[in-house]
């Protein structure tokens, strides 16, 4: 069955958030290895990655997925793409000392270069990336966006491109946002619109290298460009495809992740809800 869980907070400590996943009965989790906004961090103590492994080791969840800072943009200027290279290595490094195999990353922004000048700019810092954590197991997922300004990733096309060009690394992946896909004007709503966008995934990249779902409402309607989350089935998109999603045989052990808006409950309302969808 797919995994269901929530971005949780590493305040206090990295094995907090494991403490709060499984308070909530998480499957899974989503966290940031490090402060997200900034670029680098000092070199992540042993004996704080024995911690965390020990506190996950004790829990219920299954997977952790980290997720890159949104400073990082490979496509940026030349001193922001330096600096991005830099810091997804540490970002890539941290999660391998953590044991966490997935890190979830945004393409980025080509900055009115073009789209297919960005692309090419992402691919070859990917390139870089890789290269240089040859040694770890960790895989980057590819992040669907909104489609919202210069930025990369907006559609399928995009990051099946970015994939070809790289030969089709085995340590690349996708993570599907359903905000997202349906924000950049993907139809996700009715079963047969749920069906052909999974045969599309999977003719394009092979669900393989589907390694995480990002479950969110929007806000805003279907080719709006606007990345506006909001709660499970009060927005534009409602509930039917999350029931499809995280009660697809096909998603087995890939974490579905909610990253909607963290308000009073909010979490434990969405969770229920998506595990009677599921049935459990």
């Amino acid at each position: 069955m797919s995994l269901i869980g929530a971005h949780m907070s590493i305040a206090g400590g990295l094995w907090k958030a494991i403490e709060r996943g499984e308070l909530l009965g998480c499957e899974a989790i989503q966290i940031f290895t490090k402060n997200q906004l900034q670029w680098y961090s000092s070199p992540l103590p042993q004996h704080i990655a024995e911690r965390f492994l020990l506190v996950w080791s004790r829990s219920h969840i299954r997977k952790v997925v980290a997720h890159a800072s949104y400073l990082i943009n490979l496509a940026g200027d030349e001193g922001v793409r330096r600096k991005s290279i830099e810091s997804l290595v540490q970002e890539v490094k941290r999660c391998d000392q953590l044991g966490i195999d997935e890190l979830v990353l945004h393409p980025g922004s080509h900055r009115g270069k073009g789209v297919e000048e960005g692309l090419r700019l992402l691919s070859e810092a990917l390139r870089d990336v890789l290269v240089r954590t040859e040694e770890t197991r960790v895989r980057i997922l590819l992040e669907t966006m909104a489609g919202t300004g210069d930025g990369l990733g907006s559609t399928l096309e995009e990051l099946e491109w970015v994939l070809n060009f790289m030969d089709r690394d085995p340590r690349l992946g996708v993570c599907v946002d359903t905000c997202h896909v349906f924000a950049s004007g993907y139809e996700l709503r009715t079963a047969f619109a749920y069906e052909k966008l999974v045969q599309k995934l999977e003719k394009m990249f092979g669900l393989e290298r589907i390694g995480c779902w990002h479950l969110n409402d929007s806000k805003e309607g279907r080719g709006s460009k606007k990345d506006r989350h909001h709660h499970i089935g009060e927005g534009e998109i409602g509930e039917q495809v999350f029931a499809r999603i995280v009660s697809d045989p096909r998603w087995e052990d890939v974490p579905c992740i909610l990253e909607t808006p963290k308000e009073n409950g909010s979490d434990v309302r969405n969770l229920t809800l998506l595990r009677k969808m599921r049935g459990s």
